[in-house]
């Protein structure tokens, strides 16, 4: 009997495709769910927390709840442990398949995209930022999480569960749209309020020939944290294709995306 031809299948060349192409993450146990669910808990609830604080000291001052939004996202810890947050949401809560944004988050790419996000994020602030206050209390506990434990867990996660991948330089021109997209956002809302959320990039301080290049020297430094990243997953060990095929059928908490 003669065998129907198969259909060609399309090529995605979409942005969101040239990101999220690779290998599958690593069949998952429970230590790999239970971190997940544990990165993603601890990042909604530290964003949770600084939305509340910071709405309602723009409220005191005598703004509105848009304004303490906008001033929420002018700081990139915030916009970044939002996106790790729904990251590992994304890899912890849900099952391969569900919606185009759960495929997408769960790709390995992005996961290691995000992580890279958050990890410069927490060096980024331990290195620059951390002498200019001294937070006691909760609001340390809170600070903490934001910028050392989140981005450690996020670290461990990645180099225990991601497994080696096919890393491009087109995924890597792709990650440096969130950071660049970032600066320039960060200087057009400048131009406008002349409020800008760090020292090192106040043009109203410093001008903008010193801004631009303490920003440089920040791409530098992201660019140096992917490389380390690129590094690390060259020298993994590449998964076995009759590894792969021989996993057990998967569960409704599969780590595993489409």
């Amino acid at each position: 009997m003669k065998k129907p031809a198969s259909l060609p299948v399309a090529s995605d060349t979409s942005p969101l495709a040239a990101i999220g192409a690779g290998l599958p993450l690593r069949a998952p146990g429970i230590a790999s769910v239970s971190l997940a669910m544990a990165i993603a808990l601890v990042a909604w609830l530290g964003f949770a927390a600084q939305t509340d604080i910071t709405v309602h000291r723009m409220l005191s001052r005598g703004y509105g709840v848009l304004d303490g939004i906008e001033r929420l996202t002018s700081y990139l810890t915030n916009l970044t442990i939002f996106t790790c947050a729904l990251c590992f949401t994304c890899v912890g809560f849900f099952a391969r398949g569900g919606t185009p944004i759960v495929r997408f988050f769960r790709q390995p790419t992005v996961v290691t995209a995000v992580t890279c996000y958050i990890v410069f994020v927490g060096f980024a602030y331990n290195l620059l930022l951390r002498h200019l206050w001294t937070p006691s209390g909760w609001r340390m506990v809170l600070n903490e999480s934001l910028h050392t434990l989140v981005p450690l867990l996020a670290a461990l996660y990645w180099l225990w569960f991601v497994p080696r991948f096919h890393l491009t330089l087109r995924h890597l021109l792709w990650w440096l749209v969130y950071p660049l997209g970032y600066l320039a956002l960060t200087m057009a809302r400048g131009a406008a309020s002349d409020f800008y959320p760090y020292p090192f990039i106040d043009v109203g301080e410093l001008g903008y020939e010193r801004v631009l290049i303490n920003a440089s020297l920040l791409v530098l430094a992201f660019l140096l944290l992917m490389a380390v990243f690129a590094a690390i997953n060259h020298r993994r060990p590449m998964p076995s294709i009759a590894s792969a095929s021989s996993r057990p059928q998967e569960t409704d908490h599969d780590n595993d995306p489409a």
